[in-house]
């Protein structure tokens, strides 16, 4: 399957047809480990669907649908404009796209929040987001671990926590598709929606 394909559904969440564009490009360059591994390599932090092949993409898609329901819901969605809910899909789509590094890693690369953001200022000049929206997108996407920002080695701080309202809702959306007792079934890679 095409790369761009794997978020086909997920693309739909997003009304700027130019931010549309910018995804699939930036998903289109990911490696291709991305579209083929589990969420974790130990198995410990994940639902079972997250740890299986694919795993990864199943996590994103979670999280992805997770935000979308929430910004739906005008007693939650309001908080947000059109532009940043586009952001925070953006931002879920690609948020673990460099979770093992590149080249590929054996284990989660702890900084893979910053490689991601880097791999897309490297990008920025085939991009139509503007440089304040790039930056947002970024900003969302290094401070998506929340509380998570400490290396397991040094115990320094490496990841910003959330600042903002927008980055602790991506958080949280990354945060909740993680927790084993939501259980989501998949045909595939494919979400099965009642």
């Amino acid at each position: 399957m095409n790369k761009v394909e794997y978020f086909t559904k997920e693309y739909t969440y997003i009304q700027d047809e130019n931010k549309i564009k910018d995804i699939k490009y930036l998903v289109s360059k990911l490696p291709d480990y991305f579209f083929e591994v589990p969420a974790s390599s130990t198995g410990k932090y994940h639902p079972h669907y997250a740890s299986t092949k694919n795993g990864l993409v199943k996590h994103t898609k979670v999280a992805v649908l997770i935000a979308h329901e929430l910004l739906k819901d005008e007693s939650i969605g309001f908080k947000f404009s059109q532009e940043e809910k586009d952001l925070i899909i953006m931002a879920l789509i690609i948020h673990d796209g460099l979770k093992l590094g590149n080249p590929k890693e054996k284990y989660t690369r702890f900084d893979h929040p910053l490689l991601i953001s880097k791999f897309i200022m490297e990008q920025k000049d085939k991009l139509s987001l503007d440089a304040t929206n790039i930056r947002k997108l970024c900003s969302i996407i290094e401070s998506h671990m929340g509380p998570w920002n400490k290396d397991h080695y040094t115990h320094e701080e490496v990841l910003p926590k959330p600042k903002n309202e927008i980055e602790r809702f991506v958080h949280m959306c990354d945060y909740l598709s993680s927790k084993k007792f939501l259980e989501v079934p998949f045909d595939g890679i494919n979400i099965i929606q009642s």
